[in-house]
């Protein structure tokens, strides 16, 4: 009974697509953004100087508090005109994921040997080839471990989302089961637990089929032979 008021009366449908939309879309970004700038920040040859100021600016924005962008996320958002829009929260998501991302794999593109990117050199294969075809797929439990970590971190992002969307035509699911939940009607437990439990279906089927990925990758690194 539950499990079918919550799709029927609080029109759940529509924020389960809107968290697979915004966190699909923002996952594939970061992936990009990432795992390029940890390949080039762990390959280029950069000065000390250079290079640890970058590392840090990278970990500072991991590290500090999400609610201390929010402002000026919320200014940027709304001189651009794009507030009540899935668009924020998208941008907000890959903010929050692009640096763990470089700081996950940029001990898994160090590790490698250089020499298996200097034979495929040889053999004519360009820096394009060489990161899609070779490197990729030598960290690709690394890359699994880190797409799970940041898929869960996008799925149950609330801060942003309550932050800069008002529509009930762009809420996630976060937002979705929040609105269960208020001081001018009793709360809606069963909704809540049921509208819960559909959260953790895509995040339950992600972590089933990549659970080996996974442990290789949060292990790896952890023992030097």
């Amino acid at each position: 009974e539950h499990f079918v008021s919550v799709f029927e009366k609080n029109n759940f449908f529509v924020a389960v697509s809107n968290s697979l939309e915004v966190t699909i879309i923002s996952l594939f970004f970061s992936l990009i953004f990432g795992l390029t700038c940890a390949y080039i920040l762990a390959r280029a040859r950069f000065r000390y100087k250079l290079k640890a100021p970058m590392l840090f600016w990278v970990l500072l924005v991991r590290i500090i508090p999400p609610i201390a962008f929010a402002l000026p996320l919320y200014i940027m958002m709304n001189s651009l005109g794009i507030l009540n829009t899935k668009i924020p929260l998208i941008l907000s998501h890959i903010l929050i994921n692009v640096p763990f991302i470089i700081w996950f794999m940029i001990s898994f593109f160090a590790d490698l040997p250089k020499e298996i990117e200097e034979s495929a050199g040889i053999d004519g294969a360009t820096e394009f080839q060489m990161f899609t075809r070779i490197v990729l797929p030598l960290v690709l439990p690394g890359i699994t471990a880190v797409a799970i970590l940041s898929f869960m971190t996008s799925w149950n992002e609330y801060l942003y989302g309550v932050i800069f969307v008002q529509s009930p035509s762009n809420f996630t699911i976060p937002l979705s089961l929040a609105t269960l939940n208020s001081e001018q009607e009793l709360a809606q437990w069963g909704s809540i637990a049921a509208g819960g439990i559909v959260s953790l279906i895509p995040i339950a089927i992600f972590v089933i089929f990549a659970q080996n990925f996974l442990l290789q990758g949060l292990s790896s690194g952890a023992v030097k032979e």
